[in-house]
């Protein structure tokens, strides 16, 4: 059963394939915005992965993030995403983000339990294409 207070966390090396100038998100040769967003989710997700049937999986619905400070390439960021709220099959996250140096971001971030057939089969029909 999902519930409040689940928590995990994901620790990334920042490579230069994830930088705002790469990903054309800025131009600057830091860690992207993108990127960060993407491994906060990851953290959300690994938080929720012991709890899921086979059949379930979870979406991701809205993040609003804020990147603080700026991460070098090579450096270690480190997502803690904790679960605030279950709505349903809507899941609250309070995200924090760090690297050596310190706090780098934050982000409140919702997913939603879904029947991963159901789901695939939804997205095809909507997209003109069945398997």
């Amino acid at each position: 059963m999902i519930i409040k207070g689940i928590t995990a966390q994901i620790s990334h090396v920042v490579t230069e394939k994830e930088t705002a100038a790469v990903v054309r998100s800025g131009s600057l040769p830091v860690l992207a915005t993108p990127v960060l967003s993407a491994v906060m989710e990851e953290a959300a997700c690994k938080a929720l992965a012991p709890f899921l049937k086979d059949e379930e999986t979870t979406v991701g619905g809205s993040m609003n993030l804020m990147h603080k400070a700026p991460t070098l390439p090579g450096h270690t960021i480190t997502a803690t995403a904790t679960v605030i709220e279950v709505k349903g099959k809507k899941i609250s996250f309070h995200i924090t983000a760090a690297d050596e140096n310190g706090d780098i971001g934050e982000a409140d971030h919702n997913r939603f339990l879904v029947d991963s057939r159901r789901f695939m089969e939804k997205a095809e029909e909507r997209n003109g294409s069945r398997h």
